[in-house]
């Protein structure tokens, strides 16, 4: 089987070696067009996902058909490991964005190298922890931040530390931090007059990230 080409970036990165090569033995590889999606919340679920190349979408559906996007993901990052732990239903959607390579492992699989190798399972739990401490942080934000620290927040992060340019419209920004397209669209032209950041046609690029990281920094009183 060809070898894993695993990531330097993402949760990966910051797996053991020993984790890293059971990943490169163990994985499957998966092809997405853009727009396709590669799991639904709610679906069973029995296989955690890497991704290799491209670039998914992490989103979440509530009961009256709400859509709160979480996460975009890219190189390096893992998806549904909870299902590796307990199969069961899957508690977001991932959609590709654009073309994306996945590699997939089977909890069957992992199961029983983890069972020749019970000194892995270490390795897979402080990876676990540190995806608990994501969705951690991700909670904090919905609750304490008010949407404009909310919304220099995603920004900065979904940029990346080299701050990228952002290929989103405000209405995807808007279903990434639980708030309206129109307010996303006010609160950017604000920022956009004061220099932060500058927009183009669905495209955000930014400018002053000390800034918004300040804004960033705001919490409810």
């Amino acid at each position: 089987m060809q070898k894993l080409p695993l990531s330097d970036i993402g949760f990966l990165a910051t797996a053991s070696p020993a984790l890293r090569n059971m990943v490169a033995e163990l994985a499957v590889g998966k092809k997405l067009a853009a727009g396709e999606v590669l799991f639904e919340q709610g679906s069973d679920g029995d296989a955690m996902f890497a991704i290799i190349s491209g670039e998914v979408e992490v989103s979440v559906t509530s009961a009256g058909g709400r859509k709160l996007g979480l996460d975009i993901m890219g190189p390096g990052e893992l998806l549904g490991e909870i299902a590796l732990f307990s199969p069961g239903p899957r508690t977001a959607t991932i959609m590709a964005t654009m073309e994306t390579e996945v590699w997939c492992l089977k909890n069957a699989d992992v199961s029983k190298a983890l069972r020749a190798k019970p000194e892995l399972y270490v390795d897979m739990i402080e990876l676990a922890g540190k995806r608990m401490r994501w969705l951690s942080a991700l909670y904090h934000e919905q609750v304490f931040m008010n949407v404009t620290s909310r919304l220099a927040r995603k920004i900065l992060h979904l940029s990346g530390p080299r701050h990228m340019k952002l290929h989103m419209s405000h209405a995807d920004l808007a279903t990434f931090i639980g708030a309206t397209r129109e307010t996303v669209s006010k609160t950017l032209s604000v920022w956009k007059q004061s220099g932060l950041i500058t927009m183009g046609r669905s495209t955000l690029t930014v400018l002053d990230a000390d800034k918004l990281e300040k804004i960033s920094q705001a919490e409810f009183s």
